[in-house]
């Protein structure tokens, strides 16, 4: 792992001296290729509360090559809601988060917020997407939800090791500042990321099923925190499978089977007929591969 670390940190170094030596007129576009996650705030905005932002989406497809996983999905995400995406396995819910984060491109229609363009979105994934095996602590992780205010070659704020402490306080990580990612259990491990998520301190929240294979008392610790980020004001979209889960903490709901079955009042939503067009849906496509 040192070794590892070693060499991450000499290839900065070189990066480092590689922009220094470049002509004024070069340093800007490199710069900008090699430090995309630099987008620091005025500093009046720093210490203003976080509020959410509106999502709207209209006509949004997203594929991956010929398969498509989610057809003409209009509507908005309003500014502050707490919305759960639900549906059976294989509905679209994944691809909608990471074409709402742009990670997946829509292959028609669009997404529009003022917080996209802000690079105010913080997205997590499932952790079955992220890389454990990676020498690095948990503070270190943390750390890094403050990437945008230095990006690739500058130094951290010095406000940052005490947000990172908060951060991991919330999240009941005290004490774990040096342990690697890799020792952690997988509760731990979700900790850690909702810690580097309150260090992002975003106006819209994407998480992609984030209490799965969590333990009780975790995902209570966990649901405090998305209520605290509801009742701050941002806006909190997350992917869930426990539908008694979603009745008792979000309010709001979307159900697809790659396409919205609906989309409102959780109550209104979540009822029978709708849940059995959703399966009916799916299990159709399934045995019918030519539907799509």
């Amino acid at each position: 792992m040192r070794v590892a670390r070693a060499a991450i940190a000499g290839v900065l170094r070189l990066l480092v001296w590689f922009l220094r030596t470049l002509s004024g007129h070069a340093e800007p576009i490199v710069r900008r290729q090699l430090d995309g996650g630099y987008r620091p705030e005025p500093p009046e905005q720093v210490a203003t509360p976080r509020q959410g932002a509106s999502v709207e989406v209209t006509n949004l497809s997203v594929a991956y090559r010929d398969r498509l996983a989610l057809q003409d999905l209009t509507g908005q995400f309003a500014a502050g809601s707490l919305t759960a995406v639900v549906g059976p396995n294989g509905a679209g819910k994944s691809s909608l988060l990471k074409a709402l984060a742009g990670i997946l491109p829509a292959r028609t229609g669009e997404v529009r917020s003022a917080a996209r363009s802000g690079e105010r979105f913080a997205y997590l994934p499932q952790q079955s997407e992220i890389d454990r095996d990676f020498p690095v602590t948990v503070g270190e992780l943390v750390a890094l939800g403050g990437w945008r205010s230095f990006g690739a070659f500058r130094r951290p704020p010095d406000t940052l090791p005490a947000r990172v402490a908060d951060a991991m306080a919330k999240a009941g990580l005290d004490g774990f500042r040096a342990r690697q990612i890799g020792d952690l259990s997988v509760g731990e491990f979700q900790r850690a990321l909702f810690a580097r998520l309150l260090v992002q301190d975003a106006a819209v929240v994407l998480l992609d099923e984030p209490f799965t294979a969590v333990d009780e008392r975790t995902t209570d610790d966990l649901l405090q925190l998305v209520r605290r980020w509801h009742q701050e004001g941002r806006t909190v979209i997350a992917v869930l499978h426990d539908l008694d889960q979603v009745r008792e903490h979000f309010p709001t709901s979307l159900l697809l089977a790659r396409s919205c079955i609906g989309w409102g009042d959780t109550a209104s939503v979540l009822t029978t007929d709708n849940l059995m067009r959703a399966r009916n849906i799916l299990q159709g496509r399934a045995e019918n591969p030519a539907l799509g």
